[in-house]
């Protein structure tokens, strides 16, 4: 999704009162708000496929699997974000008096644009490391065939894979739970623009 700045110096309280009745969703980053303007059909089709993949994979399982519309807060440094695709363990873990906002992802995919790219790859996955249930990101392009899959290990460090072939594999490493690149780049053309 594209994000447009849209007014600074927001208290949580006056981004939750808004954000409840808007039709259009915002992300927050410490008192700013940003307008989460409409995806590319890349965007949603990749979404979706990675959706679909996982919601059939762990039917059954104590996972919840969310796209797109559900608010992640992170308390430090206060972000309210909506990612592409959220994997959580059961039970969710809601912010405090609220119904609508998760707290424990454990897997977090994001679909880059050219307007998003720097903020999902920077600022966004160093907030996203401060969540203690966080495990794996996925950092998928649209315009290209490229995943990189970043996952925790046991002393704290990240490591990096990085995908480039339709025939390749995405193994979770948290869940049983396998994807090739051709199933989720199905139906991506490539050849569209971006913005």
């Amino acid at each position: 999704m594209t994000s447009i700045l849209t007014s600074q110096n927001c208290t949580i309280d006056e981004y939750l009162a808004q954000e409840t009745q808007s039709e259009e969703r915002h992300e927050y980053y410490r008192g700013e708000i940003r307008r989460m303007t409409g995806g590319t059909p890349n965007h949603n089709q990749i979404s979706g496929n990675l959706y679909a993949h996982l919601n059939f994979a762990l039917k059954r399982q104590p996972y919840r699997v969310f796209v797109t519309d559900q608010r992640l807060w992170i308390p430090n440094p206060e972000i309210y974000a909506y990612p592409d695709v959220m994997v959580i363990r059961q039970p969710l873990e809601m912010q405090a008096g609220r119904n609508d906002v998760v707290m424990n992802p454990l897997i977090i995919a994001e679909v880059l644009s050219a307007s998003t790219r720097s903020y999902d790859k920077d600022r966004k996955f160093l907030a996203y490391r401060t969540i203690p249930s966080f495990q794996e990101y996925l950092i998928i392009e649209q315009t290209t065939v490229l995943v990189e899959h970043y996952a925790k290990t046991e002393d704290e460090t990240w490591v990096l894979r990085e995908y480039r072939d339709l025939e390749a594999t995405v193994k979770l490493r948290g869940l049983d739970f396998t994807i090739t690149l051709a199933d989720l780049y199905d139906k991506v053309e490539f050849e569209i623009e971006v913005d």
